[in-house]
Order: C-alpha cells, then structure tokens, then sequence
C-alpha cells in the first residue's frame, strides 16, 4: 500500500462491520497488532517511528482496526496525542460465525511463531528457550470449556501488566500465549475405530 491510499476509498472487502463485510489481512495491519500487543499502546506517529512507514499510513490502519472491533482508543495523559491500544478479547464462544480476527490472530499468531524461530539465536541467553507443548485429552465439551477457564484463570496476575508498565517486574519482556483447544475430527474416509487409534 502506498501513501496515496490513506485517501482512497476502502475496498469492497473493508466494509464497516456489522454490514457482513470483513477486515482483510494487511501487511501494515498485521504489524500494528504485533506492535499493539509488545507495547500496550500507541499513537499514529509512535508507531510509524518504530515501524518505518508514515504517521498518515499508520493513522489510516488504526482507525480501520478501531472501525472493525479489534482495537481502541487508550486513556489520554493530556495534549492531543491519540493513543490506541488492543481492544479487550471477548472469547471465542460470544465471537458471531465468520469473526475475521480469528483468521487475523492466528496469522499474527503464526508470523510471530516464524520470526521467534528464525531469530531465537539473537535473544539474550535466558530468552533462548520456549516452552511450546501439545496434548491430547479426552473431554466432553463441558470439560474443554473448563479446560479453558482454567487457563484463562491463571493468567489473571499479569494481566494488568500490559496496560501498566510500572507493574512489569524488572527482566519482564511480552511473551505470546497461545491456547487452542478443539475437537480433533477423523479424516474423511476413516472409520471410528481408525479415528480413535491416531
């Protein structure tokens, strides 16, 4: 996208929502949303700094993401600076079919997994791990929603730390948290009893 699409019309598939259209994947946008997530919140013009394109082009892509849901205006500290800030999730359950962040954070999702892949080799010696993992349980639904409460109960202590810096104890950096949980559906042609044995 170039700088003279900050003034052009949206595309077809930029419609507000609520009108049935969606909010597609953009380059700009995905990394706003990175940006949104390491540091809390941000103006137009500090993240065009950090991200090497224009405050216009940055403040065109904030006010999309603002427009579709997935983003907010932050608490102003005075002036006229305009802070944004990641809009807070509601879960899955609550999310109307077809909800384009979910295509768009399991992107971000994705990209940020790569990136810590390819660049784990420069982090600082106590970073240069993960704790990446996966399972398979037997549950009812009723189980795998409490699976996920209790997740998102855990993570309850740090929550304030992304919109309050001087709660971050010292050595405290953003670490991404990805939890799916899903119905593992059998292959299409398989019977139950191959489905089970996987």
């Amino acid at each position: 996208m170039t700088e003279d699409d900050v003034n052009a019309p949206d595309a077809p598939d930029d419609q507000a929502a609520g009108t049935g259209g969606g909010l597609r994947e953009h380059d700009v946008r995905t990394e706003l949303l990175d940006l949104l997530a390491e540091v809390g919140a941000v103006t137009a013009t500090e993240a065009a700094s950090r991200l090497g394109y224009s405050s216009g082009l940055c403040s065109f892509h904030l006010r999309q993401l603002a427009r579709h849901g997935y983003i907010e205006e932050a608490p102003r500290s005075g002036g006229r600076a305009r802070p944004w800030r990641l809009k807070e999730h509601t879960p899955v359950a609550d999310r109307g079919t077809g909800e384009p962040f979910g295509d768009l954070a399991r992107g971000l999702e994705d990209e940020s997994w790569q990136r810590w892949l390819s660049q784990r080799d420069e982090a600082p010696a106590d970073w240069r791990h993960d704790e990446a993992f996966s399972a398979v349980a037997y549950l009812t639904p009723e189980e795998m929603s409490r699976v996920a409460d209790g997740i998102r109960r855990s993570l309850e202590p740090y929550k304030d730390r992304e919109h309050r810096p001087l709660a971050r104890p010292d050595g405290a950096r953003p670490v991404a948290l990805i939890t799916r949980l899903f119905p593992l559906l059998p292959h299409t042609g398989d019977d139950q009893g191959r489905a089970e044995s996987t």
